[in-house]
């Protein structure tokens, strides 16, 4: 089975990743409160001044990952069998992008090293839960796969 909570993904997409996308009147004063501590904290170069890759990544949260999102927490709980498919896809975008994402601070030489890693105990975790989230659909998947081919197999042979 599936986690079957809400989805934190979609929150912290709402309310912190997807901030730079909103028109100012529609940022309450907490949410901005928030990204100038982040920036003060972290000196997150993506966030003072995003690169266009940045950007994209971020258009693609909103299109992309937070309809998905939407719908995930939904098809968990009806075991809907076209979620490993989707979730693998999101943990493979996932994991490539906040790759990049430290890749890319890495070479930052803005800021200390210590400030790097401060960075990084940020988006390593978010890495991290990519990958076994991509694994463990992936596992489904040839699961699901092996069955299929199995019976597939069965039937020729009668």
């Amino acid at each position: 089975m599936y986690y079957t909570g809400k989805s934190p993904e979609l929150t912290i997409s709402a309310v912190f990743d997807l901030t730079p996308l909103y028109p100012d009147y529609f940022k309450p004063t907490w949410m901005k409160d928030l990204m100038t501590w982040y920036i003060a904290t972290y000196k997150d170069q993506n966030f003072i001044s995003p690169q266009p890759w940045f950007t994209a990544c971020r258009w693609m949260e909103l299109f992309y990952h937070a309809p998905l999102s939407l719908w995930a927490v939904r098809a968990i709980w009806r075991d809907n069998p076209n979620l490993p498919i989707h979730l693998l896809v999101f943990a493979v975008q996932t994991a490539v992008t906040t790759f990049i994402c430290i890749v890319d601070f890495v070479s930052w030489d803005v800021i200390t090293t210590d400030e790097k890693v401060q960075i990084g105990t940020l988006y390593g975790p978010y890495l991290l839960l990519a990958v076994l989230m991509g694994l463990d659909m992936l596992g489904r998947l040839k699961k699901t796969t092996g069955a299929l081919m199995g019976k597939s197999r069965a039937l020729k042979n009668r």
